[in-house]
């Protein structure tokens, strides 16, 4: 069993989390290391009724888990799919149910078998659309999604590392087609990684190397930006001058905003850079924009974030400030 992992579960040892297991081999043979951890654990599946085995896998999941000992429930996303952004809704709504298990069952640990190569491909995905820090670090080990701490502990493992362990031990496990077909970048850029090693030198572990350099600079990035948006969001909104955002350099001001939109905006995800970039340059000048679920207005140097739909009135957020201001004195 591999060494990296167990440093990083033994932190867990002693609390019951709860495990995403979909049938494939990522999911299958983390189930199964937990277990050998004797790890106080539940596993959870979601059936998106998208493809015709999903039946099988939902069945095998839970037999699976019967043999283990371990607790299993199968969620089923049976409403109407949308029409695009297809893996997106269903990601969406994978998470949907799986944290409203845990807050509803007082576990507060998700984990979730994203591994090395999940991690690489993102980096080069992302590298791909010209992302800056934040992008290029990758998956974090530890993050927090509606209340929840999803946690990675195979983020140091190769799938190959996997794909051996489970079939030296005759566990059986599903591969999607989807991570067969070209179609996708994901897997286009899977089947021709091998070449930055062969042509140019460039390995996996390297790879990871970077990505880790580049996280320990996003973190440091997000603690010194968190505790700058902190200071000007008051009761659902945002309120400071322009140079909040302008007396700063570009890649600071550009974090700045995103993550005071994702903040009052609620999502999951910052606001992709290119969209940061044009809203950051309409900002230089009096004006009034959507993003990120968000209505953003500048009047006369001072800017205002609020969520969409929510009156605008600088004025009015002005006074409120105030009066939040000698509310916090006179505590």
């Amino acid at each position: 069993m591999n060494e990296k992992f167990l440093d990083f579960v033994r932190k867990y040892s002693t609390q019951r989390v709860a495990v995403a297991v979909s049938g494939g081999v990522d999911s299958i043979c983390l189930l199964h290391w937990l277990v050998k951890q004797k790890m106080d654990i539940v596993a959870l599946h979601v059936h998106h009724h998208l493809r015709a085995a999903a039946d099988i896998e939902a069945e095998y999941v839970a037999h699976v888990c019967a043999e283990l000992g371990v607790p299993c429930h199968v969620f089923h996303w049976d409403e109407k799919k949308p029409s695009t952004g297809i893996e997106v809704a269903a990601r969406n709504a994978r998470y949907k149910f799986m944290t409203d298990f845990c807050h509803e069952n007082n576990i507060d640990v998700l984990m979730v078998a994203h591994q090395a190569d999940d991690q690489i491909e993102t980096f080069l995905m992302n590298l791909a659309r010209g992302s800056g820090v934040v992008g290029l670090a990758g998956i974090q080990a530890e993050s927090y999604r509606d209340g929840i701490k999803i946690v990675r502990p195979l983020l140091g493992v190769f799938r190959r590392e996997l794909v051996q362990y489970c079939d030296e031990n005759n566990i059986k496990y599903f591969n999607d087609e989807m991570n067969f077909d070209d179609k996708y970048t994901r897997v286009k850029i899977r089947k021709n990684r091998h070449l930055l090693a062969d042509k140019l030198g460039i390995s996996d572990d390297r790879i990871l190397l970077a990505i880790d350099n580049l996280g320990r600079a996003r973190d440091a990035l997000e603690n010194d930006v968190g505790a700058r948006v902190k200071s000007v969001i008051y009761d659902g909104y945002a309120l400071f001058t322009d140079s909040f955002l302008f007396d700063v350099p570009c890649h600071i001001g550009l974090k700045l905003l995103g993550m005071l939109i994702q903040t009052i905006g609620g999502d999951d995800y910052q606001p992709r850079l290119n969209s940061l970039n044009f809203a950051l340059s309409k900002l230089h000048t009096d004006c009034k924009f959507t993003l990120g679920h968000c209505t953003i207005r500048r009047f006369k140097g001072q800017i205002l974030i609020v969520p969409e739909g929510e009156k605008t009135s600088i004025r009015k957020k002005n006074e409120k400030t105030k009066r939040l201001h000698k509310k916090q004195i006179n505590k």
